[in-house]
């Protein structure tokens, strides 16, 4: 394993054998199915001083979220970042499926120029492993309470693989049809359990308010397959919520072991992004600096 740090451990329970995964994403408010949106200018490349007496450009920090969640989740952590003079974009994750949404992202990380680095919260995670597959520019991933899927596993494989999460029982399936006459089902979190559920340790208004504004995820999109794995080959971070009732703790050492990642365990929520925005912001940064300082 690349590096280890233990902030807290307690793990949780839960029974296996339910038809729909724990996978979940950041807390947030909703947000329409955009190509993305900016928190920060894509163009801009704050420079700052080397320990040799040069110039640093900064990298892009290219935040993707999961599902009941829209980029407006990482608002803590963007205004971290851009104080520290980071480039960033939150960008808006479609959660239509993992192919389809790692090709949207992929789309922004198109318009972006220079080096980049992708953070993605739980099933964000499935996304910038796809999207980030041979692209040099993209330095480091950092995986956020996050799915790490190898080819072959899907977001449901994985979460039924260690008990622990109690996500089955709250959740609101409700049938969708898309424009091409497409029918499906969408899943929300039942909006009275959202605050236990995902966000034990955000602020009962704020959590409130991010189950009302939240956005679904297709229920298909837990069942696709990864097809690729970027983590294989690009240096990555993982950051592991002991108190997460989405994704068990067991599942996500599992994951950041497996990808020899620099890890950090924090006694956190599903959404940490929001209750402990400088320890994610703290891990972004270490990655921007070990890739892309030279």
């Amino acid at each position: 394993m690349k590096g280890f740090v233990v902030v807290g451990v307690k793990g949780v329970r839960w029974g296996r054998g339910r038809v729909v995964s724990g996978v979940v994403a950041s807390v947030a408010v909703g947000v329409a199915l955009g190509a993305f949106s900016l928190a920060g200018p894509a163009s801009a490349q704050p420079e700052a001083a080397g320990g040799d007496g040069g110039r640093w450009v900064k990298p892009t920090i290219v935040l993707e979220h999961g599902a009941f969640a829209d980029a407006s989740s990482w608002n803590g952590v963007i205004k971290e970042l851009r104080a520290d003079g980071y480039p960033v974009v939150a960008a808006a994750n479609p959660l239509r499926g993992p192919a389809y949404d790692a090709a949207a992202l992929r789309s922004v990380l198109d318009h972006i120029k220079g080096p980049k680095i992708l953070v993605g919260h739980s099933y964000g995670g499935n996304v910038i492993s796809q999207a980030a597959t041979n692209n040099p520019d993209v330095k480091a991933l950092v995986y956020v309470a996050a799915f790490l899927p190898a080819p072959g596993e899907s977001a449901l494989e994985l979460t039924n693989k260690f008990p622990g999460s109690t996500l089955p029982d709250t959740l609101d399936p409700t049938p969708t049809t898309l424009p091409d006459g497409t029918k499906g089902t969408d899943l929300y979190i039942q909006q009275d359990k959202f605050p236990h559920q995902f966000a034990a340790d955000v602020p009962r208004n704020q959590a409130a308010l991010a189950a009302t504004t939240q956005r679904p995820i297709a229920q298909n999109a837990l069942e696709e397959k990864a097809t690729t794995a970027a983590w294989k080959t690009i240096p990555t971070w993982d950051i592991i919520t002991t108190h997460d009732l989405n994704i068990p703790p067991a599942t996500q050492r599992f994951m950041a072991h497996r990808a020899h990642a620099h890890t950090t365990e924090i006694p956190a929520s599903h959404s940490v992004a929001v209750s402990h925005p400088h320890t994610v912001t703290h891990t972004i940064e270490q990655a921007a600096h070990t890739t892309t300082h030279h």
